[in-house]
């Protein structure tokens, strides 16, 4: 990946002690790159900052609107979720209304991130299962498309009905053809793609309202879905559902695995998307926030701001030995 530039910095006492390099692209109404730090033409995996992309043929395709899919369910078809109970009782429903059980996700089981809900599965011996995978909401989606379709079971793979579907999403709303593709954490393909890309297609989300098209109506939903339910798209104390709610359903904003994250802005017809190199969410987090200010649709001064856009940095007595800051280009 060449070319990174400083992004992030972290700083103890006077001295600058680490520094997060990375990419960020702003793109407008039509694509183009009206912003860009480092190199917009930076080949990246999205990892779950594109949920929001898989999710259109579940809309496009009809099957939404056929199962009878509320804003919950779109958001958590778009989510990276802790695996609190506000997130699985409704993935464990959602599946039952499908005849579908735990069995029939292809994600893979996971500790779910959520305290209360780990706390409780250790009190009682139990095992995590796949819905309390943080992509269980997506599966889900996945195999409600499936049904529509008529897919077989192992819709994670490359050649099935879901997947093409979603990567004939994939390079429609980026306009590009992806080069290569990979086995996301949960198993699913994930297809690569320019920061530029990822940024077209998150203006083509913020602009969706303003067309009347199949594909914009699905994106209109989607971005409403996710503003509306922040909670449910990420989780307490997480980034994503913090500044979404920061900023009053104003801006839908996504994290993905290893220091992407994407951000649409339908007051602006913007979308902006970036890369930490070393895949640090730390750094992530602080350089979305730090550009959601700049853009003007994040206030500096709220709390959930200064929590992840310039987080003191604590060590285990509580004592502030630094912090973590964007640079001065980003602000």
């Amino acid at each position: 990946m060449s070319n990174p530039v400083d992004l992030v910095e972290v700083w103890r006492g006077d001295l600058l002690e680490s520094v997060h390099q990375g990419h960020a692209v702003v793109c407008d109404e039509l694509g183009q790159v009206i912003a860009s730090w480092g190199d917009p033409g930076a080949l990246i995996y999205p990892r779950s900052a594109c949920k929001m992309i898989q999710a259109l043929p579940l809309i496009e395709s009809g099957a939404a609107d056929a199962f009878g899919l509320t804003s919950e369910h779109l958001a958590l078809a778009c989510a990276s979720h802790q695996g609190a109970a506000i997130h699985t009782d409704r993935v464990r429903t959602w599946l039952a209304a499908l005849g579908l059980a735990n069995e029939d996700l292809r994600c893979g089981p996971q500790v779910p991130d959520d305290r209360d809900a780990r706390e409780e599965l250790i009190k009682t011996d139990t095992a995590p299962c796949q819905i309390h995978n943080n992509c269980s909401g997506k599966h889900t989606g996945f195999l409600t498309l499936s049904k529509h379709l008529g897919g077989h079971a192992d819709y994670d793979l490359i050649d099935h009905p879901v997947q093409i579907a979603v990567k004939a999403a994939f390079e429609e709303v980026t306009g590009e053809e992806s080069p290569l593709w990979a086995r996301d954490g949960c198993s699913a393909p994930n297809h690569a793609c320019t920061l530029q890309g990822l940024a077209r297609a998150m203006a083509f989300f913020a602009t969706a309202q303003s067309r009347g098209d199949t594909r914009a109506n699905a994106a209109t939903k989607l971005v409403q879905a996710m503003v509306a339910h922040p909670d449910l798209v990420a989780g307490e104390k997480r980034a994503c559902t913090e500044l979404m709610q920061a900023m009053d359903g104003r801006v839908a904003i996504k994290t993905g695995a290893e220091g992407v994250f994407v951000a649409i802005i339908p007051e602006k017809k913007l979308g902006v998307a970036l890369k930490i190199t070393d895949g640090g969410t730390r750094a992530s987090n602080a350089a979305i926030a730090a550009l959601l200010v700049r853009l003007g649709v994040l206030d500096a001064a709220h709390p959930a701001a200064l929590r992840h856009m310039s987080p003191d940095i604590l060590n285990r007595r509580g004592f502030v030995t630094g912090q973590l800051r964007p640079v001065a280009a980003l602000t």
